[in-house]
Formats: structure tokens, sequence, C-alpha cells
């Protein structure tokens, strides 16, 4: 069977679900639980507010798999806190539970958020993925975590950068203390694009490129057909290197969704039929 374990993370299959850890945060299992959800028997989609209604079937079937995650990572689904992921750039605090015996799920309190910090114990911050980039971030000094959703758009907008802004604002973090751990995403040997959107980066990461351009690649399949490969995670490890994260505590996974997407939901595979992963993190 297939084993995702590398330097980095450990592939772990556990009553009836996989899901990966970072060898890091390992290091901290005592004030934290932390996992990515792996297998394509799950789907951890939710209904967003107002839109992408689901079927009270597939939302109960979401809330066991949450469930059986949960259970797996020794913690309750109740706790989860997700946000209305909208690919934005904003950034909320999440300072307590809502909902006293569900879910947090589909709350005009996280509505247009792409991410949430807390230092709240018992509170499980869930953002969910097909392609686009989760990262799980842990401050043990102050005993603080967040955890986004950056897309694309995301990443243009630096909704990472964001999320150490707020950090240090609320919390009164040290970026120097503060570990990322970026999950399972598309990876550059598939993050295929037109010229609009590269375009859009290139205005965005004009810095960054200039001092990595390999960062953007042209491929091209025929004259009519130019495309451009980007890295996405490299330049959301440029930015928060940028915010003052020490290089050995920003963790890439090394995983990319398309390459495993026999084990791994991908909307460039799976296209409309999508199911979701989802990254959890909770302070214990």
């Amino acid at each position: 069977m297939k084993d995702l374990s590398n330097e980095k993370v450990i592939h772990i299959k556990k009553e009836g679900i996989e899901f990966i850890q970072f060898r890091k945060l390992l290091e901290y299992k005592d004030k934290i639980n932390h996992a990515y959800s792996l297998g394509l028997d799950k789907n951890f989609r939710t209904a967003r507010v107002n839109k992408d209604k689901l079927s009270d079937k597939d939302y109960e079937m979401a809330i066991n798999s949450y469930d059986i995650l949960c259970k797996s990572i020794n913690s309750s689904y109740i706790n989860l806190v997700k946000t209305n992921q909208e690919h934005t750039s904003n950034i909320k605090v999440a300072k307590g539970k809502i909902n006293k015996d569900y879910p947090d799920f589909n709350l005009d309190e996280y509505k247009s958020t792409d991410g949430i910090v807390t230092n709240k114990e018992k509170l499980m911050l869930s953002t969910t993925n097909a392609d686009c980039i989760s990262i799980i971030f842990f401050d043990p000094q102050k005993k603080v975590i967040a955890n986004i959703h950056s897309g694309w758009r995301g990443t243009i907008q630096k909704v990472a950068g964001n999320t150490i802004d707020k950090m240090i604002k609320e919390f009164n973090c040290n970026p120097h203390n503060i570990i990322a751990c970026i999950c399972p995403s598309i990876r550059k040997c598939h993050f295929e694009v037109d010229k609009d959107v590269k375009d859009m980066f290139k205005e965005s990461f004009k810095d960054i490129l200039n001092e990595e351009p390999d960062i953007i690649t042209k491929k091209i399949k025929n004259i009519k057909d130019e495309k451009w490969n980007i890295d996405t995670v490299k330049i959301n490890e440029i930015i928060l290197e940028e915010k003052g994260l020490k290089k050995e505590n920003i963790i890439d996974c090394k995983i990319c969704n398309v390459c495993n997407s026999d084990i791994i939901h991908s909307y460039r595979v799976e296209k409309q039929e999508y199911g979701l992963n989802t990254a959890l993190i909770e302070l214990k």
C-alpha cells in the first residue's frame, strides 16, 4: 500500500482513515493535535453560507468523516471551527466555540475568511483543499495556532503574510518562534496557467522573481497554446521568510496532490466531481 512518509511527515493508517502528521509538530504532541486527511473514501466538504448547499445525506457523511479523523487524533469533531473559504486574504481570530454541541461550520462570523488564528484550547481549526495550499502554524512560546487556505488568488494576496501579521498583532508572537507547515497541494509540476494568471504573479512578485526567476517557467505545448508553470509553494515560503520566520521552521511536506491523486483529492484531476481534504490543528 502507498506510503507518503518522508523526512518531514509520517503517513498514518488508523481506524479506517489515513492522514499525515508533521514530524516537527509531533515534537509538541503534548501541546497540540494536528492532521491532514488522506484517502479518497472520505469527503470533508461542508456547505458555505448561502451557497454550495449540500443534501442532508452528504452533509452528514462529511460530519462523519470529521468525527472519525478527530477521534483518530484523540479529539472531538465538536471542537471544529472552519472558515467559509472564498479565496480572500482575510484572517479572523477564534475567541471560543459558538455552537455548543455542533461544529462551528457555515457561520456568518467566518464568512469570506480564509485563515483563522487562536490561543484558545479545544478549538480544532480546519481548512479544506483540493489543490490549493493549506498551511498550519504553531507558536510554541505563545501557544498560538493558525490554519489558512491559500489558493493562487490567496497567494497573490499574501494571505500567509497576513496570518503572521495577525499573530503578531493579536498575540505578540515573535516570527522567529513560529513554525509553518505546508500541507499537500498542487505543485509546480502540475500548476499550469495561462498568460493572464502568469502576468498577475509577475506583477505581484517582481522582487521575488528577480531573485528566483525559476519560480515561473514557460511551457509551450504548441504555438497557439502557451502555458506557464508556477511554484506557489516556493512563493509562500519566501513570503514567510520575509515576515521573519526561520528557514528551518518553514516545513514543506513536498507532496503533490496531482501526482498522488490516487490517495489525495485534486480538483485538476477530479474536475467537477472533486472531493476535499482537510487540515486540522488544535491546542490541547
